[in-house]
């Protein structure tokens, strides 16, 4: 059986950041935004550990937390959407550099 790729864990912090926003702005529920946010944190968080280890993994998710903490002051200036889809991308290239360029 062929092996599946798994999505780079780059794709999955930033789907998760837009994701969690999205789902949290549109059923006007912030409680289903934290799960899918956490949901994907924690995923993401797995393949970083095993494409580059606990320490990386670490720091990584420390950027992702702190990533969706700073959108939210960064909104009041820019707006909502720009401030997400602004730490997404900087959390999606911090992946990419450090666990998913390997790929």
């Amino acid at each position: 059986m062929a092996k599946v790729p798994s999505v780079p864990g780059a794709v999955v912090a930033a789907g998760g950041l837009v994701g969690g926003y999205g789902v949290a702005r549109w059923t006007k529920k912030r409680q289903l935004g934290g799960v899918v946010l956490a949901v994907a944190g924690a995923t993401a968080a797995r393949q970083w550990h095993q494409r580059a280890g606990g320490k990386a993994a670490g720091a990584l998710t420390v950027a992702y937390v702190a990533a969706f903490a700073g959108s939210h002051p960064l909104a009041k200036k820019v707006g909502a959407w720009p401030a997400v889809f602004g730490v997404a991308g900087a959390v999606a290239v911090t992946s990419w550099a450090i666990a998913d360029r390997r790929d």
